[in-house]
């Protein structure tokens, strides 16, 4: 874990510039594209299980979870993840996850998805998704398709579209 004196709270709407900036060096222009962005698209972020980290003053890493329909039930969709690139590697991302994963076990979800690294998502007990057992709405790497159960057997249960809570209510 990092040394820094470390601060993380729920994002609040005062973080939504510097999150923005922060997603834009991250990712750039294409993130808009990505299949996750097209899920969260016009869906706000869960406040309850999205959190900002914060050095002093300054904005250093973001976790965004927002509701999406997996399978005909609700799911969570976690992301993005950001941290700055100049505080990399202190464990900033890992509290992060750790702080939202625990929020969604807290607030009684069962299910967690993401698109990512399968190496760097494995410490947090998330599995590569069986090919075509959930389909999501546009292109992704099977490989980077991962879920988390928070509550055992779940994802046995679901089978089909994933699609984003706007499309559905």
């Amino acid at each position: 874990m990092t040394s820094l004196p470390l601060t993380i709270r729920h994002e609040l709407p005062v973080d939504s510039a510097a999150i923005e900036r922060l997603h834009e060096r991250a990712f750039g222009p294409g993130r808009f594209a990505r299949t996750a962005f097209r899920l969260r698209e016009g869906v706000p972020p869960d406040p309850a299980l999205s959190f900002a980290a914060h050095v002093g003053t300054f904005l250093v890493g973001s976790v965004k979870v927002t509701p999406v329909v997996a399978g005909g039930h609700k799911a969570l969709m976690l992301g993005p993840l950001t941290v700055d690139p100049a505080f990399e590697g202190r464990g900033i991302g890992a509290a992060l996850m750790n702080r939202s994963i625990e929020a969604a076990r807290e607030a009684g979800h069962d299910l967690v998805m993401l698109i990512g690294d399968a190496p760097y998502y494995a410490r947090f007990g998330f599995k590569v998704l069986p090919p075509g057992q959930l389909v999501l709405p546009g292109p992704a790497d099977p490989g980077r398709f991962l879920a988390l159960e928070l509550l055992e057997g779940v994802l046995s249960e679901r089978r089909g579209a994933v699609m984003s809570a706007r499309v559905t209510g």
